[in-house]
């Protein structure tokens, strides 16, 4: 264990933990896009910066990518620290304004407005990854990444067509911070990126609750008889 001071508080973290998990554990609430604890950190939504002191060397630096290490001390609530989340907020606010959890996260951080125009990319999508990461990590297909760079750069399958790997579970739906992946369920289809799925009916109930596809890959995966596959979680 190491002990760090976070907000003039001391406070002992695990070895190798980084600095967001120490702020956490009292309690503190710094707003994040892209993390979630079931994934690795990624730092790609930049809203949980903190200023450390290090050796009388003061940055400002990403708290879910930034190690703890012993007489660390930490600023969250110091001036350079909230001026640089509101700006990202105001990046975010200009980049989709009418998603509720962006608008959720700059109100809390005192933000009501963005200084900057309305992104004109209706795709909306603030690249923060956890689609991707949850697609690879949780589900373990990979069926989504990153294409292209810079303005251009976007979150799609490869070539931006019907992926051979996608099992239509939606998990990258659920984990999408701005609902901006599209998931339909018409009777017996499912449609998402640009695929079509064949939709397997409840054993039990009777209703349409997975994908065929899905349910597939998971006998594949795990050796569970399809057959057993075929009952719906309220039913089981």
């Amino acid at each position: 264990m190491v002990q760090l001071t976070v907000d003039g508080k001391q406070v002992q973290a695990r070895e190798g933990a980084y600095v967001l998990e120490a702020v956490r554990s009292l309690g503190i609430e710094l707003p994040t896009l892209c993390h979630n604890d079931t994934l690795s950190p990624d730092g790609r939504c930049r809203l949980c910066m903190v200023e450390v002191e290090e050796r009388g060397r003061k940055r400002i630096v990403t708290s879910c990518l930034f190690p703890v290490s012993e007489g660390l001390q930490v600023r969250t609530d110091g001036e350079r620290a909230v001026r640089v989340r509101q700006m990202v907020l105001e990046l975010y606010l200009a980049r989709h304004p009418e998603a509720p959890e962006i608008r959720k996260l700059a109100a809390e951080q005192g933000v009501t407005v963005s200084r900057f125009g309305e992104d004109s990319d209706h795709q909306r999508c603030i690249l923060c990854g956890l689609c991707v990461r949850t697609c690879a990590e949780v589900v373990g297909v990979n069926a989504l990444g990153f294409a292209q760079r810079g303005i251009a750069k976007r979150v799609g399958t490869p070539f931006l067509e019907a992926s051979e790997t996608c099992i239509g579970c939606g998990a990258c739906v659920f984990s999408c911070p701005t609902n901006i992946i599209v998931m339909k369920d018409e009777g017996p289809v499912r449609k998402i990126w640009s695929k079509q799925f064949e939709m397997q009916t409840c054993a039990a109930c009777g209703r349409y609750f997975a994908p065929v596809f899905q349910l597939q890959w998971i006998e594949k995966k795990t050796g569970v008889p399809y057959e057993k596959l075929q009952v719906c979680p309220d039913c089981r």
